[in-house]
């Protein structure tokens, strides 16, 4: 189990540095490719629109990656606990930690506390 959320969350750190390097490689809305990569003409690396449409399908591929790993993670790190068959209340005494059930509950509590003049 281990192995499994070590591998998870390698991924999950892999595609959100990979995203990271992709969303500050693209370039905004009113830039084009010559304005990137000097003032060469626009069909210089990937074609008239080809990086747009590249960077962005790589980058919605990675953010679901990303948000895959992260939903496995949060699965498969959480504690599972036995359910039995009584009432709601005997389920959530056996999740009360044991050394919180078997405190003793003092007398001077409240208005006892409190000093007399």
């Amino acid at each position: 189990m281990n192995v499994m959320l070590t591998i998870l969350l390698a991924v999950q750190m892999i595609s959100a540095v990979a995203m990271i390097g992709l969303i500050l490689v693209q370039h905004g809305k009113g830039a084009d490719m010559g304005a990137a990569f000097g003032s060469g003409g626009s069909g210089s690396l990937f074609g008239a629109s080809g990086s747009a449409n590249f960077l962005s399908r790589t980058t919605a591929v990675l953010a679901s990656i990303f948000f895959a790993s992260t939903l496995a993670l949060a699965y498969f790190g959480t504690p599972r606990v036995a359910v039995s068959s009584g009432s709601v209340l005997e389920n959530a005494a056996l999740t009360v930690p044991s050394s919180a059930a078997s405190a003793p509950v003092s007398a001077a509590s409240g208005a006892a506390q409190i000093p007399a003049k």
